[in-house]
């Protein structure tokens, strides 16, 4: 007898969906999912590995339920007077969102963004059970307009307001004054998602700046991006002691594993090493944007590790050529576009080569 999904008995609103995703595939260069290309340093590997084996003997025991010395390092780390209260931390960012929509979304309430942004945003949304509202951005710059915003935040009063900054995929900082704004029309919890906080350029300020005075803002970040722990899978974030409690109230016990928090801690004591590579990824970024240009592409302004650019007629058939030459790109935002992650030399290298051969450029 055949069984399927649609024999089971799903709740209605996940009929017909797809699962987040990104592909995976083995091919030389990997530019699709934003990862710092430089892995950590036989050094720090080996720190490491010396870290996790010591709390591997303790395994027997439950981890630190409230990972109080993992957050005493991140709010050391964040600065801006933080403390172990101010900070909460997950299994990725993806976490801290889904926690932040549980205590605070859920059936009946809604949450809203301005997209194209972070497609996890209304997938999570969806998996709570709140109602999703979209905003469109400009489409001439891909930023927020602020009027609108504020108009559509007094029409649908939502719970959760997600604001991206830098935006993925379009890689758009959102402007300070902008953020306090929509803050101040807020009717519930607003979030401002920094994942790539440390790629923008030098002088764009963090909405780290607007926690004192503004308790029902939350600024979520990670460790995937700037600090290579992609397969760590380490999210956190800051906000007023109010909000670690309301969250504390849907964590799962014992969420984050010791092994975690251990490579998490060590990681942050490396800060400097790991981070190091930022300042290269910023300039490569910024000549990839300069040389895209130059060949006559679109190109969205980017404070990220990543550049959308387009626009294509047929941006599959890009995507797919690119493929063929063994260079893996995200088909991702607004019909048209495509998006790059910054990877090392020789690997931006490698998809110039294979762009322009696409392309016939």
């Amino acid at each position: 007898m055949s069984f399927t999904l649609n024999d089971l008995p799903l709740r209605e609103d996940l009929r017909g969906r797809s699962p987040y995703g990104a592909p995976q595939l083995e091919v030389p260069v990997v530019l699709n999912t934003n990862e710092n290309p430089h892995p950590p340093s036989p050094r720090l590997a080996r720190a490491l590995a010396d870290a996790v084996a010591e709390t591997a003997l303790g395994l027997n025991r439950y981890p630190d339920r409230d990972a109080l010395r993992l957050r005493e390092g991140l709010a050391a780390y964040l600065g801006h007077g933080l403390s172990a209260q101010n900070v909460w931390a997950a299994n990725g960012s993806n976490e801290v969102l889904q926690q932040i929509l549980q205590a605070f979304g859920g059936p009946g309430r809604t949450a809203m963004g301005f997209e194209p942004s972070y497609s996890m945003h209304p997938i999570i949304a969806r998996g709570t059970g709140t109602g999703w509202v979209s905003v469109p951005r400009r489409a001439d710059d891909f930023r927020i307009d602020t009027d609108a915003a504020l108009a559509a935040i007094a029409e649908h009063r939502p719970s959760v307001v997600f604001l991206t900054s830098p935006n993925n995929p379009t890689g758009t900082a959102l402007e300070i004054a902008d953020t306090e704004r929509i803050l101040r029309a807020a009717p519930g919890v607003v979030v401002v998602d920094e994942a790539y906080a440390e790629f923008r350029r030098e002088g764009t300020p963090s909405a780290l700046t607007l926690l004192d005075g503004h308790p029902r803002l939350i600024v979520s970040r990670t460790m995937s991006k700037a600090f290579a722990l992609a397969g760590a899978r380490v999210g956190y974030l800051a906000a007023h002691p109010a909000v670690v409690d309301a969250l504390q109230l849907v964590r799962l016990p014992y969420h984050l594993s010791s092994v975690t928090q251990t490579v998490a801690r060590v990681a942050l004591d490396h800060a400097d090493e790991l981070l190091g590579a930022v300042a290269d990824l910023r300039a490569e970024r910024d000549d990839l944007v300069a040389w895209l240009r130059g060949h006559g592409f679109a190109v969205a302004d980017s404070d990220a590790n990543f550049v959308l650019f387009g626009e294509f007629e047929d941006r599959t058939r890009i995507w797919q050529a690119l493929l063929d030459r063994q260079v893996l790109i995200r088909e991702v935002g607004p019909p048209g576009w495509l998006r790059v992650t910054v990877g090392t030399a020789e690997e931006t290298a490698a998809f110039r080569e294979a762009l322009l051969a696409a392309t016939g450029r």
